[in-house]
């Protein structure tokens, strides 16, 4: 787990949070190895023993989405796996767990260290507000909250069409700086990072950390 990646933020120190990597684990090509995902043609034994040596390592029990590109935010069930694209807890030993590949990963918490939370945030479900649904499962002022944003997809590589950036700026022109011209007609480069914090940062929450 040495590869694991470690937020670099002032969390208080009762909140523990890492992102996995692919190594690890007992995954066989093209999963391989330490690969988390039951929605894949995975072998579901090998990611039993993936979630399990994941349990193992953290001392946790890891809470599961179904996630759906929305802004649903349930409270985090280890027993269940929700229909979500966020999770928080106020409960100790328990891990608001999800799982991104190009799509933005944002971890949450208040300053008291008393709530976590995690969202999945591609640009559907940034778009229509998970970030900003996530805060509001809070009841802590967002000023009080701290976001760390995870490996996502660059602003090199996120090539959107224009219903896209249109999706932002229909709502929060400001957003309009994220997109630059594409070298295809039509098209745009997006910066998730810079999304995302301007969408927080109009809801208040401007102590976001990561994201590059």
């Amino acid at each position: 787990m040495t590869d694991w990646l470690i937020p670099d933020w002032p969390a208080p120190a009762g909140v523990k949070a890492c992102v996995t990597t692919r190594s690890g684990g007992v995954s066989v090509a093209p999963f391989d190895s330490f690969n988390l995902g039951d929605h894949v043609d995975d072998d579901p034994a090998a990611v039993a023993h993936n979630r399990s040596a994941l349990t193992t390592r953290l001392h946790v029990q890891p809470a599961w989405l179904k996630q759906v590109h929305g802004i649903d935010v349930v409270e985090a069930a280890p027993a269940d796996v929700l229909q979500a694209d966020a999770s928080w807890s106020r409960t100790p030993g328990v891990a608001c767990t999800i799982m991104t590949a190009d799509c933005l990963p944002a971890l949450f918490c208040n300053k008291a260290g008393t709530q976590v939370a995690a969202a999945h945030a591609g640009w559907r479900g940034l778009a229509a507000g998970v970030l900003e649904a996530t805060v509001d499962s809070f009841a802590d002022a967002s000023s009080e909250i701290l976001v760390w944003l995870g490996p996502a997809i660059g602003p090199q590589a996120f090539e959107v069409g224009s219903e896209v950036r249109e999706a932002f700026i229909a709502t929060h022109p400001e957003t309009a700086d994220a997109f630059v011209p594409g070298a295809n007609a039509g098209k745009f480069m997006a910066d998730i990072y810079q999304l995302a914090r301007l969408r927080l940062a109009a809801h208040g929450v401007t102590a976001v950390y990561g994201g590059g």
